[in-house]
C-alpha cells in the first residue's frame, strides 16, 4: 500500500483505517483543524474518509488494504 507517497507494509485483510492508526497516521481534518479517525469501525461514521486510488470520501474502514493501493490523508 502506498500511503501518502511513501510505500508502507501492512498486515493481509487489515482494513485501510486500521493500517492508518496502526502507522500513526491521521486519516483527516475538521474544517476547524481538529485531527479526526475512526469512531465506529462499521462505515456509519464517516470520520476515516480517505482519498483511495483517486476516489475522495472513501471510508477507510469499509476497505481492505491491498499492494499498490494508493492511499492519501489529510496528512499528505
Amino acid at each position: 500500500m502506498i500511503v501518502n507517497g511513501v510505500s508502507v507494509d501492512v498486515a493481509d485483510g487489515v482494513s485501510v483505517a486500521a493500517a492508518l492508526m496502526q502507522l500513526k497516521i491521521i486519516p483527516r481534518r475538521a474544517l476547524s483543524g481538529e485531527a479526526r479517525g475512526p469512531l465506529c469501525g462499521m462505515g456509519v461514521c464517516f470520520e476515516c474518509r480517505v482519498t483511495i486510488d483517486g476516489q475522495p470520501h472513501e471510508r477507510g474502514c469499509m476497505v481492505r488494504a491491498r499492494e499498490g493501493m494508493e492511499v492519501r490523508s489529510d496528512e499528505g
